[in-house]
């Protein structure tokens, strides 16, 4: 029940895999691989739940039965929801979506019944700080952006209008209040989108990236976004004002 307990389990934990040949990632520490006579293991942890997968079979029978030498754990079989990610795995890919976590949102702040929207934002809205708007509950506020934040993890549709609406949440009004309830109408009508990452496809890495001019009505700066796929498979996005002017 210490705060520290997450830290020290892992500490404990990635000594053990580092001390049974894994070796841990420079970006991500939690992520740990081993490699096997051309064979590959990758584990990635989150506390006390851990995902892996591997080139061989017979390789994860092998890191099953050593975790459960060491600690009382328990198989869950093959991957198909974990920390609110849905995951479908078919021959031809395997698909990501959080369509459950969405419908549990529009639940939770009672716009099961709201109107629909095709797209998260209008391409004409300029948010700014409105001083002199009418205050909403922050509380309700705040509680919603961190939803979406959490949300993006699979819908990078929802990420530009979800990070311009997230920098009005130390005084939030009205438009900024009807700026994140539309981007709820729309998660309404497309709650089952996801990414898809597809069996047969190439490893070429292609990289996009572009920047609207002066976007922030306040400070004057630009706010740039960019994604990489390998192949067809998208693998990373990103978000965010630039520094300077």
């Amino acid at each position: 029940g210490l705060k520290q307990a997450p830290r020290t389990w892992y500490d404990t934990l990635s000594l053990f895999l580092l001390e049974n040949g894994f070796t841990r990632g420079t970006i991500d520490k939690t992520l740990f691989l081993r490699k096997h006579k051309g064979e590959i293991i990758i584990v990635q942890i989150y506390v006390d739940d851990i995902v892996f997968g591997s080139t061989n079979i017979k390789l994860c029978e092998k890191f099953s039965k050593l975790m459960q030498s060491r600690y009382e754990m328990s198989m869950m079989g093959e991957l198909n929801f974990f920390l609110g990610l849905q995951v479908k795995q078919t021959s031809k890919g395997i698909f990501i979506n959080q369509s459950k976590y969405v419908k549990d949102l529009l639940k939770k702040f009672d716009l099961e019944n709201c109107s629909l929207m095709k797209t998260p934002m209008s391409p004409s809205i300029k948010l700014d700080s409105d001083p002199k708007g009418k205050s909403v509950d922050i509380k309700t506020h705040r509680g919603m952006i961190g939803s979406l934040l959490y949300l993006i993890s699979s819908r990078p549709d929802i990420m530009f209008a979800t990070c311009l609406c997230a920098r009005y949440q130390a005084c939030p009004k009205e438009p900024h209040m009807f700026a994140v309830k539309r981007i709820f109408r729309y998660l309404k009508g497309a709650p089952n989108l996801g990414l898809w990452y597809p069996k047969d496809s190439s490893f070429e890495l292609n990289d996009y990236s572009d920047a609207d001019f002066v976007g922030c009505k306040i400070y004057r700066k630009s706010t740039i976004g960019g994604c990489q796929l390998l192949g067809e498979k998208l693998v990373s996005w990103s978000n965010k004002k630039q520094n300077y002017v």
